[in-house]
């Protein structure tokens, strides 16, 4: 298997040092690794493949083991072991795996305060907004509490608010300063809006942050190259986006039927409108909307339907948690906004029901985080 891992060459995964790497070299890899999706660092092989091994009586664990802790901030634990890799002319070479989990305390830096991240087979240091994306990450930082410039109180849909604080029996009308009351509600701050309520309240909130929006496509076949049948961008508050696509799949989603007495009854069974909310609901709430330069995108291909979210899984999510309600608030106001609209109803039971509603219908639900986007799968 490790054979097989080194024939393949360096990667977004694996990366090659030579016995002799010196410790800031490997620690720059391990800070790397950690801040993006993990991978495996092999020493004893060379950048070109080559297996030249390590000195067998030389204790690389301890090595390792201490820049880990000592030249990574926070310390990172990764599994540290030795292997056997046999040549083409039966000789065994002696070299040190070391497998780096995909950090759980990001951003790490490293002792000369360094943070990087890998690109490809290589590394790089952070640009400012990557930086701040895996402060996101950690939870230390929320973009949809900053606050958008530009957009002032004349942004608020005030219609939209005052629906909102009827259930609290709050009207705009009895308060002596607006103002007051949209900042203790975190949709303002200062003179602000923030990205949160500019996305749920705000008049056209696309004017101020044009792709805080949903791209849907609809193709005849498998491939994104096929024809067209539908093609939309949705924008409008959040709520609005949710609704408007859900229309639009549902328009879109084909459902043979039979007449049977004097009703029509499905052939074969598809998708709930649950399913479908809970996942444009999952999207524009957990999206990282840090990533300017990106939309929410909806593929409907002929054999499944693609939920694509701009953002990487917090720290603390695998994909295997979320299957089970393990859930975690990249954007904790949108998410109280929305939970109070009833959009959400912060259980955890969301993708569990999606997993285990496509499991009966004899479909998948796949989850997958690919670079810096989440994506979840529902086959057709």
């Amino acid at each position: 298997m490790l054979s097989e891992i080194i024939q393949q060459g360096e990667n977004e995964a694996v990366e090659f040092k030579t016995a002799d790497v010196h410790a800031d070299s490997l620690a720059k890899e391990l800070v790397a690794f950690s801040n993006s999706g993990g991978g495996s660092i092999i020493i004893g092989v060379d950048d070109d493949g080559e297996i030249l091994g390590i000195d067998p009586e030389w204790d690389g664990e301890t090595w390792v083991a201490n820049i880990a802790r000592n030249n990574v901030i926070p310390a990172i634990d990764c599994k540290i072991e030795y292997a056997a890799v046999t040549l083409e002319s039966n000789q065994n070479k002696k070299v040190l795996q070391i497998t780096v989990p995909k950090g759980k305390d990001k951003p790490y830096q490293t002792n000369k305060s360094q943070y990087l991240v890998r690109v490809g087979s290589t590394n790089r240091v952070t640009s400012i907004h990557e930086l701040m994306r895996l402060f996101q990450q950690s939870g230390v930082f929320h973009f949809d509490s900053t606050t958008v410039q530009g957009a002032r109180l004349s942004s608020v849909n005030k219609s939209l608010l005052d629906q909102y604080l009827a259930q609290y029996n709050v009207s705009l009308a009895d308060e002596p300063d607006e103002s007051i009351l949209l900042r203790n509600m975190d949709i303002m701050d200062g003179d602000n809006l923030t990205m949160a309520g500019l996305l749920i309240f705000g008049i056209n909130p696309q004017r101020y942050f044009s792709n805080a929006c949903i791209s849907y496509a609809h193709f005849v076949g498998e491939e994104i190259s096929d024809e067209l049948i539908d093609k939309q961008v949705i924008g409008g508050t959040l709520p609005e986006q949710i609704e408007k696509t859900l229309a639009t799949l549902k328009h879109n989603i084909k459902q043979p039927s039979i007449i049977v007495g004097a009703k029509t009854q499905a052939t074969t069974p598809t998708y709930s409108d649950k399913v479908l909310r809970e996942l444009i609901v999952n999207a524009v709430t957990h999206r990282n909307y840090s990533i300017e330069g990106s939309r929410i995108r909806i593929m409907h291909y002929a054999n499944r339907i693609e939920f694509i979210s701009p953002g990487r899984l917090p720290n603390t999510i695998t994909l295997e948690k979320l299957r089970y309600g393990v859930s975690y608030a990249v954007n904790p106001v949108i998410l109280k906004f929305l939970e109070n609209m009833r959009f959400i109803d912060k259980l955890g039971r969301g993708l569990p029901m999606v997993y285990s509603e496509a499991k009966a219908l004899g479909k998948q639900a796949i989850f997958e985080e690919i670079g810096e986007e989440f994506k979840v799968t529902l086959t057709l």
